[in-house]
């Protein structure tokens, strides 16, 4: 699980002890029916000033007992006493940071940074159900908590309660969290709490890599290759993945309901681009690439080439790294052009080696044509101007 709190740092936190008290109280805090003992405004500010420095300076032993030394004059201070929690937490002392969190949560029970920071501390004694209740506790007072909801769906996860987990890693998902993503593919390929959808599965997987999860990528580049034949697969299952990619493409235009498809062979991004939306279109139509559509690939090495008017510059980094990947997975076609922009030096250094060693790993008649026009035209330059 993720080690973090709701979108807060110790300076954030310690933001609000400046003033000796919690924030918007005028009076000074009380205990019990009885009055704390007077601090002076200015050995607050310099307790506060003192566990800063000691924190940057990565000394929390030392910002710990200055937060305890603060606490002793205000214990109603309660984002001080949250402060001291997170810095015990990163001391992985959790028996003493749950209980400076139960005293915070005892002032202030709906405090959803603190149930969140619960949830992790009781993970981390061992104590998974208390650690779920934590976060379910933060998902009644914030329903939209995507982090919350992606620790309670993995903890049902590892408790082997897929029914439960995967209604959770799916509306963490849908709120854009990179890992449930991840997880509710890999549920849909597996039928794990739900019915088994290869298309949905890519889906969930195409979004999860779009933000850079390598494991998302990884489990899409092994379809891939099962639907060139690289793998061993059986024809049935095979087949099965081919048309799980159709399936994925064509799911896509109900993303866009705003877009007119004009013909069997269009492409998402294709729409996008006739309607100047340069820059959406090409992650999108990379996408359908990927996903094996002809289309989307011719339309990316036109793009790549020619870039579009007043939407793109040609040589665009982010078609140049698709072209690499489906090279990289024997992708005729992408080889073909990664080696024409290597022998032109288009966007790239000019490596007609890397353009010949390309080609003719590429058993394809176009790529053994070009390969004959590149290598004719190095005989015509001095050998010493050509690459090794």
């Amino acid at each position: 699980m993720r080690s973090t709190t709701v979108g807060l740092t110790l300076a954030a936190i310690l933001g609000g002890c400046a003033t000796g008290s919690d924030p918007g109280r005028t009076t000074p805090p009380v205990v019990a029916g009885e009055p704390a003992p007077a601090a002076s405004p200015s050995s607050v500010s310099q307790d506060e000033a003192r566990a800063r420095a000691l924190m940057a300076m990565g000394d929390l032993d030392g910002a710990a007992e200055e937060l305890r030394a603060f606490l002793r004059l205000s214990p109603d201070a309660v984002q001080a006493r949250y402060a001291l929690a997170v810095t015990l937490m990163a001391k992985q002392d959790w028996s003493s940071a749950r209980s400076e969190l139960d005293e915070v949560l005892r002032r202030q029970p709906d405090m959803v940074p603190v149930l969140y920071s619960l949830g992790l501390v009781r993970y981390a004694l061992g104590d998974p159900s208390g650690a779920m209740e934590a976060y379910r506790q933060v998902l009644v007072r914030n329903p939209d908590q995507a982090d919350a909801r992606y620790n309670l769906a993995l903890l049902l996860k590892l408790a082997h309660r897929d029914a439960e987990a995967t209604p959770e890693f799916l509306a963490a998902a849908r709120a854009g969290h990179a890992r449930a993503q991840f997880f509710a593919g890999t549920a849909y390929a597996r039928g794990l709490g739900v019915e088994p959808e290869l298309a949905r599965a890519i889906a969930w997987w195409s979004r999860a890599a779009d933000q850079g999860s390598l494991e998302a990528g990884g489990a899409l580049g092994e379809l891939r290759q099962a639907a060139l034949g690289k793998v061993r697969r059986a024809p049935a299952e095979r087949r099965a993945i081919e048309q799980a990619f159709r399936d994925y493409r064509t799911a896509l235009w109900s993303d866009y309901p705003e877009l007119t498809k004009t013909g069997d062979d269009d492409t998402v991004g294709g729409a996008l681009l006739r309607q100047g939306r340069g820059a959406e279109a090409v992650p999108v139509l990379i996408s359908e690439a990927l996903a094996f559509s002809e289309p989307a690939q011719t339309l990316l090495e036109d793009l790549y080439f020619r870039g579009a008017p007043g939407q793109l510059a040609p040589y665009d980094a982010r078609i140049l790294g698709y072209l690499k990947t489906a090279a990289d997975e024997g992708r005729v076609r992408a080889r073909i052009a990664l080696a024409r922009l290597y022998a032109g030096g288009l966007g790239v250094p000019k490596d007609t080696a890397r353009a010949i060693a390309l080609l003719k790993s590429t058993p394809h008649e176009e790529a053994q044509r070009l390969l004959q026009e590149i290598s004719a035209a190095t005989e015509t330059v001095p050998p010493s101007s050509v690459r090794p």
